[in-house]
């Protein structure tokens, strides 16, 4: 596995090292109701309880200790393009370290996103939307600023990163049978995928994307690697990116299969979820109320 893929799952055991003293073990919760509409018992991991509020601190973490310390000292700046989650989490990354961050953010990204990289400290560079315009602007930055390129979800670092929730998994549900697991540039579940495969192979692994920015779902299909051809449009802005040379290897080999959903199908999710996401809330604060040192 370790020549075929750029991340063994020795450097996801690394990355659990690395990172464990600055993230959070974030709760496994259920739902009765939930197991009674799927007929299965669920489980949610539940990572936007997770520093920075997503999985992203994870692979931003594990990227930035991978430099410190460098023979040449630190970097004079870390650099990535970011439609919101992994630039707040390379910002906080970068901040602990005392490493200028810069995050070429599309102008189309969410206020709240834009407002929270900023509040770790980072500077914001504006992009078009596009992939082409993104990598350009991301070039440029990094050559002004002689900074490092951290990607979110190609970078090896990032992706053993967040293979350390597989690990957790795996732990707080000793009977879990299959992971699903969003896709987006493919970080996580590449990351996820080496994980479950090596430690409980008969763990079935699916990735889930929109109908709209299906390429994981093409990719599979085709059995190569197939980008989105333009910008997709849809209500999932996390997962808007295609997966990438790094990561498809490892969704081709050893993830199960991919869901596609549609926008509609999305929406009504949301509904449902922003009347579960009280009762997260209820559950989450009643942990930290009870358990103030698990926080």
């Amino acid at each position: 596995m370790c020549a075929q893929y750029c991340i063994s799952f020795a450097d996801v055991e690394k990355a659990h090292i690395n990172i464990r003293d600055f993230v959070h073990l974030t709760p496994v919760l259920t739902s009765s109701i939930l197991n009674q509409v799927a007929g299965r018992n669920l489980f949610f991991k539940c990572e936007l309880f997770q520093k920075t509020g997503s999985f992203k601190v994870r692979g931003a973490l594990n990227a930035i200790r991978g430099l410190i310390p460098a023979p040449s000292g630190k970097p004079k700046a870390v650099v990535t393009h970011s439609s919101g989650n992994h630039g707040q989490a390379l910002a906080y990354a970068a901040k602990l370290e005392g490493i200028p961050a810069y995050i070429v953010v599309p102008q189309t990204a969410p206020n709240c996103k834009k407002l929270a990289i900023q509040a770790y400290g980072a500077s914001i560079v504006y992009s078009e939307q596009s992939d082409e315009s993104r990598e350009n602007v991301t070039k440029r930055i990094m050559e002004e600023t002689e900074g490092i390129m951290v990607h979110p979800n190609q970078e090896p670092a990032v992706m053993a990163g967040q293979g350390t929730i597989a690990m957790e998994v795996l732990n707080q549900v000793p009977l879990v049978d299959a992971l699903v697991v969003p896709v987006g540039g493919g970080g996580m579940v590449a990351g996820i995928a080496i994980t479950v495969k090596a430690l409980r192979p008969s763990v079935k692994v699916y990735a889930a994307e929109p109908l709209n920015a299906d390429d994981c779902y093409q990719s599979k299909l085709k059995g190569e690697l197939t980008p989105n051809p333009y910008p997709p449009e849809t209500i999932a802005d996390g997962v808007k990116s295609s997966i990438g040379l790094n990561t498809w290897p490892v969704i081709r080999d050893l993830v199960d299969d991919v869901f596609t959903v549609t926008e509609e199908e999305i929406k009504v999710r949301l509904q449902q979820e922003r009347k579960w996401s009280n009762f997260l809330d209820k559950r989450y604060f009643l942990q930290v109320a009870t358990h103030p040192l698990g926080t």
